[in-house]
């Protein structure tokens, strides 16, 4: 239910988590990146690190000047389990940790 694909750049913290250029996640696009502020979003620091594989839609952002933002249209709480933490869960724990030292 409500799985989609989605392609990372290969130059952001998304797929240095995910370790993979295409990803599924479970979401629902009731908001969307309006792609007339693409370039503006692009100008003023935010990578559109995640699209879906026609490019039209905004998956995933990032802020590569900040600590951890990184931003998703998905549910990653849906495939995270005690046993295998969700990447992104992951990785914001490592971001968190790295700031507390």
């Amino acid at each position: 239910l409500g799985s989609y694909k989605c392609l990372l750049d290969p130059n952001s913290k998304a797929y240095e988590l995910y370790g993979t250029r295409e990803i599924e996640e479970r979401h629902r696009h009731r908001y969307e990146v309006n792609n007339e502020y693409r370039q503006e979003l692009i100008e003023h620091g935010m990578r559109l690190c995640g699209v879906s594989p026609d490019g039209r839609i905004v998956e995933m952002i990032e802020l590569p000047s900040h600590p951890w933002f990184v931003a998703t249209q998905a549910h990653p709480e849906f495939k995270s389990r005690p046993n295998k933490c969700h990447p992104l869960f992951r990785g914001f724990l490592k971001a968190a940790l790295d700031q507390a030292e």
